[in-house]
């Protein structure tokens, strides 16, 4: 649904979804990347969690911020956005619990065949991230022209404002 919504909360309405997609298009893809591939700086991989870590962490923050604080429209689209970003935070324990199982059948000594399987555990991970990518983008969009679906809108009722377009 449509709504009259000004310049300045448009803005605002896109911030959090312009930040998760700067933590997974650049974190979660060009840097894992990048550091996987550069065998000297292997070490640098620590810096992918870490900084995913924090900007979920702001972001639930945020959220929960925003309920008491933000207009009805800023305020949607933050849920929205903490709504898939723990749905992401999900994903990754799954992948970690994963990998700590396919580390532990090992025995700690990883053979190809027991990366084969870690990787497998993470591939729901990668298809996870390329979807909120493109759902992400799609927020953004949204939030560009105004819009909230009705789902969203019904969920968070209190200050709702009145759609010009359905």
């Amino acid at each position: 649904m449509k709504y009259e919504v000004s310049a300045e909360d448009i803005k605002r309405a896109k911030t959090p979804h312009e930040i998760f997609l700067i933590n997974l298009v650049f974190n979660h893809v060009l840097l894992f990347v990048a550091f996987l591939t550069a065998q000297s700086l292997q070490f640098l991989l620590l810096i992918v969690p870490i900084f995913s870590v924090t900007v979920l962490t702001y972001t639930f923050y945020r959220a929960r911020r925003s309920l008491k604080i933000d207009p009805w429209f800023v305020k949607c689209h933050w849920q929205i956005c903490a709504r898939r970003s723990l749905g992401f935070l999900t994903m990754l324990a799954i992948m970690l619990v994963v990998m700590v199982i396919v580390y532990l059948w090992s025995g700690g000594d990883l053979k190809p065949q027991h990366w084969a399987l870690a990787g497998v555990g993470a591939l729901p991970t990668m298809i996870t991230v390329l979807v909120l990518i493109v759902m992400e983008s799609d927020a953004m969009h949204q939030a560009n022209q105004g819009m909230v679906s009705k789902t969203v809108a019904e969920r968070y009722p209190e200050g709702a404002l009145e759609p010009i377009e359905e």
